[in-house]
């Protein structure tokens, strides 16, 4: 796992060598043990090209540098991420006379690339973000993996291109303004996160998820080379005799193909299904204890550390734990924005830096299980969405008169009830989709923001989802194309790079999630029963207290934070005379909603957290 950073740009600028190193230094934290830069000229001198690399060392610690070449030099690479079957291409492509001088997985892209071209990102097993300078044809080859495991940002002008894994590498270029992207700002306040290819920033963009992009001529183009399976109708192919046991084998070998590593590796373990299972998987392959580490809150009732010490003392790992208090929070907020160049979407965010941080004392890498909701059905929305055509089914006055409004009366803890009723009213899926996990309905966002009112535009997963061929298909294809790679996996990856540790995601395994999409949708949601294909596929390794809790997710309490320790944090930052954002909303609506969460008439915690983090990354970019 590294960094990487580069650009494109017109010829003459005096400042480029220093700009290189200024966009590599950005991202130290993601590569402390080495760092390339390469600069090149086009042969007619109208272009300057630069490639930067900062190293975290895990595979080929002796002559894993980069940039790397080909035989002769004119193809160059910088590379971020894990290609796992590198040794199988490695073998084929030696076949085809291709010479390698290292044994990295680096190399093996780029002979790859000279093989196959573009389609070259079809064969790759893993996460990747990578730049290749084709000096023969005077072209930039850009690609990401196919679920975005891995980022690639990239900033556009007059033919001039720069890009890097992380937008603080971007804004190191004086023609890089730091402005707020206002559209963008509406989708933030709309799903809590800002879907791809916008980021907050103007003129700052992501490389989707699946995608390549070609720069020639000054002309960039970008292409998709995958669709996430669950967008397709199912494949019409022969179920395996015991489907059950061929997930759990495939499983099996993700988990197996992350564990090549020269350096000292563990796990993150939660307590929960998904972890639990990575964790007993890897105990079959290790023959020294696996090293675990686990995360918990001074407040009892939102801790989960007991049930991941139960399955530590099970498969008998060298296990740490870590307990986050409020005031560690308080004190993190500011410097997690500028890791993540975001706002800090989720809270889960500060206890899972805070344990990368842990876990690097002693590990370099770690696998997570991170995915498993979203490619086998987590989520109580998953369940929901199941419900829609059942319950429009039903009379109108039984919805209308009865239920709604009975359901709609209850306390607010009962918030997610609450939620799932309105929804399974709502005919249209792009409808249902951003209240599953957004902050504000469009009523509501309507009635607090004052800004000039500008409608999510219809991106691009839902676009991708609305084609799936049933409602479960629909709802996970959103999943994958949206909300795991622009919010979940950039929070692990900015996370987990803070502290310079690796994070490895076998539920996304991409053939894994091929075959999982093959299988009916029983088998990921079942009734009220989630990811039900894993929780079969466990019952032998995993004890009952683990294989039926519900599903918790990593569990920040916010609500009792922003009734108690945090309330005058809050309240300085969304209405003190410093706020920075407290004219995007009109001050009576806003003073309701702070008044009513803390009086316990409302949880409007998801919002609070999404307008207070909105505050601070101003504070600290504009």
């Amino acid at each position: 796992m590294c960094g990487i950073a580069g650009f494109v740009l017109a010829a003459p600028q005096p400042e480029r060598p220093q700009l290189l190193r200024a966009m590599g230094q950005a991202i130290a934290h993601r590569g402390p043990d080495d760092a390339g830069f390469l600069e090149v000229d086009t042969a007619d001198g109208q272009y300057h090209v630069g490639l930067a690399h900062r190293r975290l060392s895990i595979i080929d610690l002796a002559t894993g540098h980069q940039p790397i070449g080909n035989e002769d030099g004119s193809v160059q690479i910088v590379f971020n991420g894990e290609v796992y079957n590198f040794e199988a291409l490695r073998t084929q492509l030696i076949d085809l006379g291709h010479q390698f001088v290292t044994a990295s997985d680096t190399e093996t892209i780029v002979h790859a690339y000279e093989q196959w071209g573009y389609a070259c990102v079809e064969h790759f097993r893993g996460m990747f973000a990578f730049a290749i300078w084709d000096a023969a044809r005077e072209r930039l080859f850009l690609a990401r993996d196919r679920f975005g495991k891995k980022p690639l940002f990239f900033h556009e002008h007059e033919g001039n291109l720069l890009f890097a894994s992380e937008i603080k590498a971007l804004l190191a270029a004086p023609d890089v303004v730091a402005a707020a992207d206002t559209a963008a700002i509406w989708d933030y306040l709309s799903y809590r996160y800002v879907p791809g290819p916008r980021t907050l920033f103007e003129n700052i963009r992501k490389l989707g998820p699946g995608c390549y992009a070609v720069w020639e001529k000054g002309q960039l183009t970008e292409t998709p080379y995958y669709r996430n399976p669950d967008s397709l109708p199912p494949r019409a192919q022969p179920m395996p005799a015991d489907p059950v046991a061929t997930f759990l084998d495939k499983l099996d070998e993700a988990v197996r193909i992350r564990m090549v590593s020269d350096v000292p590796f563990g796990a993150f373990l939660s307590g929960g299904l998904d972890s639990s299972a990575v964790v007993g998987l890897m105990s079959r392959h290790s023959t020294l204890p696996v090293k675990t580490f686990s995360v918990g809150f001074k407040e009892g009732a939102f801790s989960e550390l007991r049930y991941a010490a139960e399955i530590a003392r099970q498969f008998k790992t060298d296990h740490h734990e870590l307990t986050v208090s409020v005031n560690q929070v308080m004190d993190l907020l500011p410097t997690l924005v500028r890791f993540r160049d975001a706002p800090v979407a989720e809270p889960s965010d500060i206890p899972i830096y805070l344990l990368a941080q842990e876990a690097r004392k002693t590990v370099k890498m770690v696998l997570t299980g991170e995915g498993s909701d979203e490619f086998l059905g987590g989520y109580p929305k998953h369940v929901y969405e199941n419900l829609v055509q059942p319950y429009q089914r039903l009379p109108g006055w039984l919805r209308a008169g009865v239920i709604e409004p009975a359901v709609c009366a209850l306390p607010y803890r009962f918030q997610r009830a609450k939620t799932a009723i309105v929804n399974l009213g709502l005919d249209a899926f792009e409808q249902r989709m951003p209240r599953w996990f957004g902050a504000l309905s469009e009523r509501e966002r309507e009635h607090l923001v004052a800004l000039d009112p500008l409608p999510p535009g219809r991106n691009r997963a839902m676009q991708v989802a609305s084609e799936g061929s049933t409602p479960m298909r629909r709802i996970l294809s959103f999943d994958q194309t949206s909300w795991l790679p622009d919010n979940l996996l950039e929070r692990g990856d900015r996370m987990t790079m803070a502290a310079s540790l690796e994070a490895r995601m076998p539920f996304m395994d991409h053939e894994l999630a091929a075959y999982v999409s093959t299988l009916p949708d029983q088998y990921r949601v079942r009734g009220k029963v989630t990811k039900w294909v894993l929780r079969e596929a466990m019952k032998r390794m995993l004890p009952v207290s683990i294989l039926e809790r519900p599903k918790v997710g990593f569990r920040v309490p916010v609500n009792e934070w922003f009734r108690g320790p945090m309330r005058e944090y809050l309240y300085d930052h969304l209405t003190g005379p410093d706020s920075r954002t407290r004219d995007y909303y009109r001050r009576e609506a806003l003073e309701k909603v702070l008044a009513d969460h803390v009086a316990e008439r409302q949880n409007h915690e998801k919002l609070l957290w999404s307008l207070l983090n909105l505050e601070i990354w101003h504070r600290e970019y504009l």
